[in-house]
């Protein structure tokens, strides 16, 4: 099966050796968004705006491959502090529909460019 990269503009360009998604088959796998703002390339200042772009960011990518962050069937959430876990379920139900994806929470000790949390995740596509 071949594979076949994803991007679009309107979500931060890779800044590393990555893809922004890439489709096997109905399958999608979304690299990890932090909070920058793919016009500028500048992290959202705090913890909320930083949870607001990285959902937003994740959209983008989802649009780009045909469908949307409720195709998502697993997401995978790194937090510098796991005491703003509340904050990324508030979003998550904003932004998702139930039923909601698979998803695991890891703390970690620093992201990329000193940002607070990351997330990637996993699409199928009908």
């Amino acid at each position: 099966m071949s594979k076949t990269i994803l991007s679009t503009s309107s979500a931060p360009a890779a800044i590393g050796t990555y893809s922004q998604a890439v489709q096997v088959g109905s399958t999608v796998y979304l690299s990890g968004q932090i909070g920058l703002d793919p016009t500028t390339m500048i992290l959202e200042e705090g913890i909320d705006a930083q949870i607001e772009r990285v959902l937003t960011n994740l959209q983008a990518v989802t649009q780009a491959a045909g469908g949307s962050l409720n195709n998502l069937v697993r997401v995978t959430v790194y937090l510098t502090d796991l005491a703003n876990f509340s904050k990324v379920n508030e979003a998550m139900a904003r932004h998702l529909s139930s039923p909601y994806p698979a998803r695991a929470a890891v703390g970690v000790a620093s992201l990329p460019r000193g940002a607070l949390v990351e997330m990637d995740g996993i699409m199928v596509l009908a």
